[in-house]
């Protein structure tokens, strides 16, 4: 084995951890912004191949990355499975709602996703064949919890108000939703390592919302059940999972769940994840993505600060969410060259 995220993953201590960046194929890049705008859309990008390919490809063409992850999005699994998905301009995804029994009862059967996905795994089929050999390529799905969050409001919200509100006053409409999504997850994460990922990772973005045994059934579980089903067909493939803000409950994760390894978001400090976290197994993470804007000093010790707190055991350095359209590529590259300092 000899792809460096592979070797992180399977639980070595490299002398310099291998990198990627969450959302590192997107809109801080001006040749992101060409092909987005040849593509017409979002979404007319996510499902042409070619221009998926493309967009994946870039961010590796100009820094160098360890891992290249697909060009996609969490909600096209809502959309496969029948839900209306459109994306307004400055504002973000919209989707037909799912707050009660016949709104479930309208949606496809898991087994139907492959008809509107299968252009993602041939974008994913596109990718093993041109990516560098010593690159890894990551496949994902967003997490049930966080995407129940938006098939119900119907958007993205800032408190998931209306995924707690159906959860608490229909639990089992909530429930075979999250079942649902889950069972849809799993062909679909399965699909894209059948095309070629070499590594799938579970977004699961507002994970911090849930607490105590609601973290436990739709966050924690979830995941074990989709991990445990992917590992069962596709052994030694491994996985990443990021209960984004799950503060305290990122200690014993690796264990409940099976993950191959936890991303932590930059709310946790890494000397704290190192002490509690790190311990299970692999760890990815965690840079503020404000970094990326604001560069200089503060940056380069910042990333010395994250890599040496968590260089006794395997690390895969990122960010601790992804980067924004404002940051500058620059700083990307000051990122890399800095974790990779002699």
């Amino acid at each position: 084995m000899t792809k460096a995220i592979l070797r992180s993953l399977a639980g070595e201590t490299l002398p310099v951890p291998p990198v990627w960046m969450m959302r590192q194929a997107g809109r801080y890049l001006p040749e992101y912004k060409a092909t987005r705008a040849q593509a017409g859309d979002f979404l007319s990008l996510c499902y042409n191949p070619d221009l998926a390919t493309e967009v994946t490809l870039q961010p590796i063409r100009r820094f160098g990355f360890d891992a290249a992850i697909l060009f996609a999005d969490i909600l096209l699994v809502p959309q496969a499975l029948g839900a209306d998905l459109w994306f307004v301009t400055g504002e973000g995804p919209r989707l037909s709602t799912v707050t009660r029994a016949v709104d479930l009862a309208k949606l496809k059967p898991v087994a139907a996703i492959h008809e509107t996905l299968h252009p993602i795994y041939q974008t994913v089929r596109n990718l093993a064949g041109e990516l560098p050999s010593e690159v890894t390529l990551i496949g994902f799905a967003g997490a049930p919890w966080t995407v129940a969050t938006y098939m119900i409001a119907g958007q993205g919200t800032p408190d998931q108000a209306p995924a707690h509100a159906l959860k608490d006053t229909d639990r089992a409409t909530f429930e075979a939703l999250i079942d649902l999504i889950t069972d849809a997850t799993i062909e679909y994460l399965s699909a894209q390592i059948d095309a070629g990922a070499e590594v799938v990772k579970l977004f699961d973005s507002w994970a911090g919302s849930l607490s105590g045994d609601d973290f436990d059934r739709y966050a924690l579980a979830p995941a074990r059940t989709i991990i445990a089903a992917l590992k069962a067909r596709h052994p030694g493939v491994p996985v990443i999972a990021f209960p984004r803000e799950a503060g305290d409950k990122y200690v014993g994760f690796h264990a409940a769940t099976g993950a191959d390894c936890v991303a932590v978001d930059n709310s946790v400090d890494a000397a704290w994840v190192a002490e509690n976290v790190q311990t299970g197994g692999c760890v990815q993470g965690n840079l503020a993505s404000r970094h990326m804007v604001t560069g200089g000093d503060a940056l380069v010790s910042e990333v010395r600060r994250i890599r040496d707190a968590l260089s006794q055991g395997p690390h895969i350095f990122n960010l601790g969410h992804g980067i924004t359209p404002d940051a500058d590529p620059d700083n990307v590259s000051l990122m890399i060259d800095t974790l990779r300092e002699k």
